[in-house]
């Protein structure tokens, strides 16, 4: 990190959802964000999470922690009334979590059970749209938010399947949002990673075949790391982007702008 960058969200309050370890995309944004000023609240998925994750809130000197699994009923409601006891308010919110089903997600997608599809759809999309709607009473002096999204939304990308239709909804979530929010200050953005070295993505039928290919296409020449998606999330969170909403925001050398 440069000594040379300075705390333009100092005193801003960030909700971090979706860490799993320390090469979680989550994970990067909470370092970019605690790197320039920001407070953090930090969850984890269980109780199995937890020796995970704990030590990396505790490192970025967190705030506020708590367990948060979005298919359990209560468990979302509790980490909002908690941010709302301890802090009052919300600046920022991160929802940086994805689900499908192991065999419905290495199938094909005509053959993802309606199960299957309709859980990768809640937890992956719609959970979002909980939290935004949680959020959004918290940022009384406007906020951003941001999910995350991958390339495959709106691109086939070979063995993606499922998650493709299920990251295109919540892209077109995120406009949405952003439509609706706007009036009340909130700034909403969808943001495409490269491909990453994730826990999440290792799920990928031949995901190393992806990594390759979007080094060589991209025009820098390189994979992306989860700290270029942390300050990309970072500055489009201070006021020098205050007048960017509702797109989708590609933090991957380039190699979305190639056939």
């Amino acid at each position: 990190m440069s000594d040379n960058i300075r705390p333009v969200l100092a005193g801003q309050k960030a909700l971090v959802v979706g860490i799993a370890n320390d090469q979680s995309i989550a994970y990067g944004c909470a370092r970019a964000f605690r790197t320039v000023g920001a407070d953090l609240a930090i969850t984890w998925l269980n109780d199995k999470a937890r020796p995970h994750v704990e030590p990396l809130a505790q490192e970025l000197g967190a705030q506020i922690t708590a367990a948060l699994d979005v298919s359990v009923p209560g468990e979302l409601e509790a980490v909002f009334e908690l941010i709302q006891r301890l802090w009052g308010r919300l600046d920022i919110l991160v929802h940086s979590i994805a689900f499908a089903p192991k065999q419905d997600l290495q199938g094909g997608l005509l053959d993802c059970s309606a199960e299957g599809f309709s859980r990768a759809m809640d937890i992956s999309c719609h959970s979002f749209l909980r939290m935004a709607k949680l959020a959004a009473p918290l940022m009384q002096d406007g906020g951003t938010m941001f999910a995350m999204s991958y390339y495959g939304a709106n691109r086939v990308v070979p063995n993606y399947n499922v998650m493709g239709p299920v990251k295109a909804a919540l892209e077109a979530s995120c406009r949405y949002l952003a439509y609706e929010l706007g009036p009340r200050g909130i700034r909403v953005h969808a943001i495409s990673p490269g491909p990453l070295k994730t826990r999440a993505a290792s799920g990928l039928k031949d995901f190393g075949l992806i990594l390759n290919e979007a080094a060589q296409k991209a025009p820098l020449g390189e994979l992306v790391d989860i700290m270029d998606v942390g300050f990309a999330c970072a500055y489009l969170a201070t006021p020098l982007a205050r007048r960017i909403t509702g797109g989708t925001v590609y933090v991957d050398g380039g190699a979305n702008i190639v056939a």
